[in-house]
Formats: structure tokens, C-alpha cells, sequence
């Protein structure tokens, strides 16, 4: 009777372990592919110096290599039909508004807009020069107009040949601008 006993325990652990052992159809390489991907001795591609540099922005000197003379002259640049894009962009993502036109001059922005009936005029010029303002350097005077034929006088700014005639073409622009609302507590306000 021992002796039977011992066979039938014999085979059980034989027919346990040699069931452990068998491979299920796809179980098992999946199981393979999730060890091999959390495995930490694996090395994982690193992204190009390209991918990096465009998604990070760094310089370090020390003040021996900079030029005086050339730091005195530097003057910081900025991508003004970049800008534009970008402000108009951010101002269409926000409900109430249906159309936008932006320009970006060296010391200002000027932005005109086409808002559904039903928006407050407030609200909405209030939205419009807040994203100009978040996105600009502070010292840019920022105008903004719900009247949406502004938009054709800021193309043909745009357009414009000469600096008289630009300059003029400014400032009857920001008049123009400064009669409509400007924003919450900032209504005629340069």
C-alpha cells in the first residue's frame, strides 16, 4: 500500500511540474515581452539632440566670454508673425469668439475680433487683451476691437509700403480701437 501511495504522489508532482512547464499558446510571450519591457538593464533609446534642443532652451557663460561691446548692442528678437499666430489662436480657442485678426508692431499689438451676438462686448475684449498681454513682453501696448471691419484696416496695415503712411495708418487705428470697450476696468486705457 505504501508503495502505491508513493507512485500515485510520484506521479501527481510529475504531472504538476510538467504542467508548470508547458508553454500556453501566447501566454507565455506576452509574459516575456511585459518582463523584457520593465526590465531595467534594458536600455531604452534616447531621443536624438535634436528632439532635446527643440524642446529645451539653455546657454551658460561665464562673463569672460561675453563681449562687451556686442552685449551693449544686443537686442532681444521677436517673431512677430509668430506672435500673431499664436495670440489668434489662443483667443479663437475660448467660446464667444468667431474670428479674430492680429498684428504685431514693435511696440504694439493690435486685435479684432468677430464675438457671437449674445457675448458681452466686456467680457470679450477682456479675454482678447489678456492673452495678448500673457503672451508679449510687458512693455507692448495692447488694443483690441470687436468691430469686425477693423479687421480689413489691420490687413492693409500689414500691406502697407511706406512709413508715413504706416504710422498714419497706426494711429488711426488705435483711435479706432479706443472706441470700443478695452476690457474690464481697462476701457480706454492706453
Amino acid at each position: 500500500m505504501k508503495k502505491l501511495v508513493m507512485l500515485i504522489i510520484t506521479v501527481s508532482c510529475f504531472l504538476i511540474v510538467s504542467a508548470c512547464n508547458t508553454v500556453n499558446d501566447g501566454a507565455m510571450p506576452e509574459i516575456e515581452k511585459n518582463a523584457d519591457e520593465v526590465n531595467p538593464l534594458n536600455e531604452v533609446e534616447p531621443k536624438t539632440n535634436q528632439d532635446i534642443n527643440q524642446q529645451l532652451g539653455y546657454v551658460r557663460y561665464s562673463k569672460d566670454e561675453i563681449d562687451v561691446d556686442r552685449e551693449n548692442n544686443h537686442e532681444a528678437k521677436i517673431d512677430r508673425p509668430e506672435m500673431a499666430e499664436m495670440i489668434t489662436k489662443l483667443i479663437l480657442r475660448n467660446d464667444g469668439f468667431q474670428e479674430a485678426a492680429t498684428l504685431v508692431t514693435d511696440k504694439e499689438v493690435f486685435i479684432a475680433y468677430q464675438k457671437d451676438e449674445n457675448a458681452d462686448s466686456e467680457r470679450m475684449a477682456d479675454i482678447a487683451k489678456k492673452t495678448a498681454e500673457s503672451t508679449m513682453p510687458r512693455f507692448y501696448s495692447v488694443y483690441v476691437s470687436e468691430n469686425e471691419s477693423l479687421m480689413y484696416d489691420i490687413q492693409s496695415l500689414h500691406n502697407s509700403s511706406t512709413n508715413r503712411e504706416y504710422d498714419n495708418l497706426i494711429q488711426q487705428l488705435k483711435k479706432e480701437m479706443e472706441k470700443t470697450p478695452q476690457g474690464i476696468n481697462n476701457n480706454n486705457q492706453t
